[in-house]
């Protein structure tokens, strides 16, 4: 159960209120949903089924997810930790984004970056604003 990174077998991922579950059937994943909500539950957390979702590979059975009656959303692709994770290991909706956050980046210091004539500034702004939206999460 999970996949290999670097030798090592992963089989969650987690962060803050991110969670990410690798499981090979749903029946795995509802009775690890039935844990981590009781375990949620003793220590006065819940677990918010509107927000949860579920992404399946191309092995993975058409079947139904649900968890206490409520249908657990599908998704074909999430943010975790500022990357894009999809399936189909697609980067171009990831470049895309973070294209679109570099041009917001880059839009709230647009006016000061014209008016002014210094370079270094400019390269300074550019810098500290713009690469670093670029360039979230990425291994640079």
């Amino acid at each position: 159960m999970g996949v290999r990174v670097d030798g090592r077998l992963l089989h969650h991922l987690r962060f803050a209120d991110d969670i990410v579950v690798i499981i090979p059937s749903i029946s795995q994943a509802e009775h690890m949903l039935a844990d981590f909500d009781d375990a949620c539950g003793k220590i006065g957390l819940q677990l918010n089924l509107t927000k949860t979702m579920f992404m399946r590979n191309g092995w993975a059975p058409d079947a139904p997810f649900s968890f206490n009656g409520t249908t657990i959303s599908e998704c074909s692709s999430y943010v975790y930790l500022g990357r894009e994770v999809n399936m189909m290991n697609d980067l171009a909706s990831e470049l895309g984004r973070r294209k679109r956050t570099a041009w917001g980046a880059y839009k709230s210091i647009e006016d000061v970056a014209k008016r002014t004539k210094n370079i270094r500034l400019r390269a300074h702004l550019f810098n500290t604003t713009v690469l670093p939206a670029l360039t979230e999460a990425s291994e640079t």
